[in-house]
């Protein structure tokens, strides 16, 4: 039976209740690489409760410090890219302090995994995810405007360096069909414990919302649908009106059942609280945002070739080998280029700039 642990704490009391999530669900991180993903979304500061907040992340960190030496990495994919963008967005919620020296740019570096056809057939994982010996989550406790909510199962969607996120948004086309690749992806590399900032929580249409509310408690577990389907009864919803959750127990991942889960605390229902459109009313978000990703994930690596010096930097750190030198110039290979700026962070010219092509279904609209 899966435990879900409610701890009171705030942000300058956090380090207790993060030391018995360790306690009740200890790992082996004694010379283990271990990769701890906070939730990033974009640059924000941390009261704005759009990013797990530095105090959680730092408590996080000092205990995997305290079990012995191990080879950490404290990383994200943010939603925001560019050149700079996902230090820039470490900086700005606190976060790179708060890593205590094991910050990296996780989505320079990337492996290719199998998944679905439907959507490729392929997709390219942070590597500093898939090759952990011990995968810690540390989301925050959040609405979402498509999914209800923004947790544990969600918070794995971040393992997706650049605009691959944005294009399977697009392929998914439907509600629920997003919310089933939200679990695929999830599955691709389950955290091994969850640890959920949950002290200053957002309602209404998240994930950036500025309806906050205040939770006053650290969420942990093992198992993030049993995480999740607490967070979910916390907010007033029923677990299995979230497509995500129901999807994650068909396929074994876990139980949202109440009586499947046991609670190591209180179970806090938060009277009142706001959640966006749940079920088939979600769609028109989905919709909406469907168009405004649809540029973005078409965006595509263009060279200034006045001045370029033809290096092959952005060949050679290219995740998905997506780019080659022909006549001094790099290439792009439009199929296999995943528009996750590698190129043009690492170009020493800077050279390099991402523009959209025209979708071909979208000519004549």
């Amino acid at each position: 039976m899966p435990i879900v642990m409610t701890r009171a704490a705030d942000y300058q009391d956090c380090q207790d209740a993060v030391r018995r999530a360790f306690e009740l669900f200890p790992l082996p991180l004694a010379g283990a690489k271990v990769m701890i993903k906070p939730n990033v979304l974009r640059p924000a500061r941390p009261e704005e409760a759009v990013t797990t907040h530095p105090a959680v992340l730092e408590a996080v960190v000092r205990c995997v410090e305290e079990h012995g030496p191990a080879c950490v990495t404290v990383g994200d994919n943010p939603g925001l890219h560019g050149y700079g963008a996902n230090e820039a967005s470490f900086e700005r919620c606190g976060l790179m302090e708060a890593a205590r020296g094991h910050y990296r740019n996780i989505g320079q570096d990337a492996v290719e995994v199998p998944f679905a056809e439907g959507y490729g057939g392929r997709l390219q994982v942070s590597r500093a995810v898939m090759e952990s010996d011990v995968f810690i989550s540390v989301p925050k406790f959040k609405t979402h405007g498509l999914t209800g909510i923004t947790g544990a199962i969600k918070n794995s969607y971040g393992i997706l360096p650049g605009a691959q996120k944005a294009q399977l948004h697009r392929l998914a086309g439907g509600h629920e069909r997003f919310h089933h690749v939200v679990t695929d992806v999830f599955r691709l590399r389950a955290p091994d414990l969850v640890i959920m900032d949950a002290v200053l929580g957002m309602q209404g249409n998240g994930p950036a919302s500025k309806d906050l509310r205040w939770v006053g408690r650290v969420l942990a577990s093992d198992s993030s649908v049993a995480l999740d389907a607490v967070m979910a009864r916390m907010m007033g919803i029923d677990p299995a009106r979230l497509p995500f959750l129901v999807r994650a127990r068909d396929l074994g991942l876990g139980s949202f059942d109440h009586a499947d889960v046991e609670l190591d605390g209180e179970l806090l229902l938060l009277e009142g609280f706001r959640h966006p459109p749940l079920d088939d009313a979600a769609q028109g978000h989905a919709d909406g945002l469907r168009r405004i990703l649809e540029e973005r994930a078409l965006a595509r690596p263009v060279v200034d070739a006045a001045a370029c010096t033809g290096c092959g930097t952005c060949a050679a750190q290219c995740p998905a080998q997506a780019l080659a030198m022909e006549d001094g110039l790099p290439v792009v290979d439009a199929q296999a280029c995943i528009a996750c700026y590698c190129c043009q962070e690492m170009c020493p010219e800077k050279a390099i700039a991402l523009k959209a092509a025209q979708c071909p279904g979208c000519a004549g609209r």
